[in-house]
């Protein structure tokens, strides 16, 4: 993937005891989006190893996931998206953090 348009990786921890790490955040022609992690098969396509089960809970994750993100670039714009911060940390809510990957 081109490192311009990879700007950020993403965990979110749900209810404190559930992780899900590499989320991508992807700046394509549309502008930013959430791509969850995935795999590569042996055909050289990918699948999702973690992902909602429905559209509403897409949008929603995408929605914190991208709100949190630039909440970061905005506090920190010379230090970019690799600051860290955290969401909602209680509830239902997920709390992300955005990791940089050395």
């Amino acid at each position: 993937m081109d490192d311009e348009k990879l700007k950020a990786f993403v965990s979110i921890v749900f209810d404190q005891c559930f992780v899900v790490t590499d989320i991508k955040i992807i700046h394509g022609p549309k502008g930013l989006f959430v791509s969850m992690p995935s795999k590569k098969r042996k055909d050289g396509t990918f699948k999702d190893i973690a992902h909602p089960l429905n559209n509403q809970m897409r949008q929603y994750l995408e929605e914190k996931v991208l709100s949190v993100y630039r909440q970061q670039v905005a506090a920190a714009p010379a230090a970019g998206p690799s600051a860290s911060g955290s969401g909602s940390p209680s509830g239902s809510e997920p709390s992300s953090t955005d990791t940089p990957q050395a």
